[in-house]
């Protein structure tokens, strides 16, 4: 069973793993009764929380996700709900949109916090995040519009994802709230936020990271020149400790002291029922940086 962790003093316990939504709208069957079937699996596995984003699916995995509770209203007590805003894409949804941009103007976050709200059937976001740092963005107006969704008991908390150092630093400037995450690319096959400031800055705050595409978005299964340098080692692992290979490299992230959250999705539910299985991998500190080498092709710096 998945554990819970005190993911911010501010929130209630999340779950150590994180189920992301991003793909619950692909494949043949995207019914509400097999989106049922995904997550309640991830409840009995004690995956409570959730990962959105408005954009994701073509603007469809949150409606999709609230259709299916909708069929189990019960269920949406028994778990948080993290979603992001701020991109906005050239969909057929918006048709007079010409160009893939950022907003994260006050009353954009606010009209995509009432979507999303809606489309999930949901009074509360248990964390919004700011999906990419915008280069146009009015850190004042943002932050304090954040500030007052918190206040209003829309969201319980907010935080940010993709966020360099200072893109974090000057938001956080801004408000009144705690910043309460930063979802990074975390994996062994995207070491860069460990050595830019942006993990350390997460153990500075006392903030949990979250990792998203903690496989490296199936490149760790590639016959890229570092997967496959790396994949001997994993297998090895695996073996020794009758898990998978993929539970092993998000057991890497798992060990580090930031207190890294994994964000992960598939929509295959065998694989689904063995992600907890990272969790019975131990990881000392020679084989952490074992792998780390191999992952990157040379001793850290």
């Amino acid at each position: 069973m998945i554990p819970t962790i005190a993911f911010h003093k501010n929130l209630s316990p999340f779950s150590a793993l994180v189920y992301g939504a991003w793909r619950m709208a692909d494949g043949s069957d995207t019914s509400a009764q097999t989106a049922l079937k995904k997550i309640k699996l991830c409840l009995d596995l004690g995956i409570t929380t959730f990962d959105h984003a408005d954009i994701y699916g073509d603007y469809r995995c949150e409606a999709l996700f609230g259709e299916a509770l909708k069929l189990d209203p019960g269920l949406k007590h028994k778990m948080q709900i993290v979603s992001k805003c701020g991109i906005k894409l050239i969909s057929s949804q918006y048709p007079a949109r010409s160009v893939k941009h950022y907003d994260t103007s006050a009353a954009h976050i606010r009209y995509s916090v009432d979507n999303s709200l809606q489309r999930l059937g949901v009074e509360r976001l248990d964390a919004l995040l700011i999906h990419r740092p915008d280069p146009f963005m009015n850190a004042h107006e943002t932050g304090a519009c954040l500030d007052a969704l918190v206040k209003e008991g829309k969201i319980a908390a907010a935080g940010v994802s993709n966020f360099s150092v200072t893109d974090f630093d000057v938001l956080q400037s801004a408000m009144q709230t705690p910043l309460v995450t930063n979802q990074l690319e975390l994996s062994l096959l995207a070491q860069h936020a460990f050595l830019d400031g942006s993990v350390s800055q997460c153990q500075q705050h006392q903030i949990r990271p979250m990792a998203w595409s903690p496989l490296g978005g199936g490149r760790l299964f590639s016959n890229e020149t570092a997967a496959l340098r790396l994949r001997p080692a994993l297998q090895r692992l695996a073996q020794e400790h009758a898990v998978d290979v993929d539970a092993v490299a998000i057991a890497w992230l798992l060990a580090h002291p930031a207190g890294i959250v994994p964000v992960v999705g598939t929509n295959n539910l065998d694989r689904m029922a063995r992600l907890g299985d990272a969790l019975k991998v131990r990881m000392d500190l020679e084989t952490w940086y074992a792998l780390w080498t191999l992952a990157a092709g040379q001793e850290v710096p």
